[in-house]
Parts: C-alpha cells; structure tokens; sequence
C-alpha cells in the first residue's frame, strides 16, 4: 500500500506563548475578611477595659495600706494614709514628666518652623 501522503513524525510544534495574564487580588485579601476590624472604637473599649482594671489594682492597694504616715512639705504637715501618698506621688511624679515632655515638644515645634 502506497500513499502519496508526506508520513508525519509527531505534531506540529506550536510557537511558546504565555497564557493570558489573569489579575488576582494578593493573597492576604481572604485573611481580611476574617479578620476583625481595627477601629478607634475598638481600641478605646481595649483602653477602658485596661483602666478598670488598672483602677481596680489600685483600689485594693489603698484599701491594704491605710496606716496614717506624717507628711511634711515645706511649712505644711499633715497626715494621710500610705496608699494615698503614694498614689499622690505617683501622680506628682507624672505631671513633672508631662511638663518636661511638652516643654521638648515645644523646643521642637519651633525648630521645624523656622526651617
């Protein structure tokens, strides 16, 4: 049997082309989804729950150290439990923080605006 037909080794071989680019949204889209938003709410509810309890702490430390201590500032004395005057240094304590911290912020503020 005899054919006029060419034989064929194989298919024809097809030029390489890259499939069609398909955008997919990144990997983490779906994880977002899941996950719970991040509001200011959410961070407020966190900083409420950690005051009462930090309140709370606090509460328990006076109410433990009621022993009256004499207290002598400058030309004043007076009488005050433990845990108050501790509590009342602490607070002291902060506001001068405060004040040199705003103070450095003023420094800065005024550095930028001359620049």
């Amino acid at each position: 049997m005899t054919s006029d037909a060419v034989p064929s080794h194989g298919p024809e071989p097809v030029p390489h082309t890259d499939p069609p680019r398909v955008d997919t949204p990144p990997a983490t889209a779906p994880a977002r989804r899941n996950r719970a938003l991040k509001t200011r709410a959410g961070y407020t509810w966190v900083a409420l729950v950690a005051a009462a309890i930090i309140g709370i702490l606090l509460l328990i430390f006076i109410l433990q150290n009621l022993d009256q201590v004499r207290i002598h500032l400058f030309f004043w004395q007076f009488s005050l439990p433990l845990g108050v005057t501790l509590l009342l240094s602490v607070i002291a304590g902060a506001l001068v923080m405060a004040l040199a911290g705003g103070w450095r912020i003023l420094q800065l503020r005024r550095v930028a605006k001359r620049r």
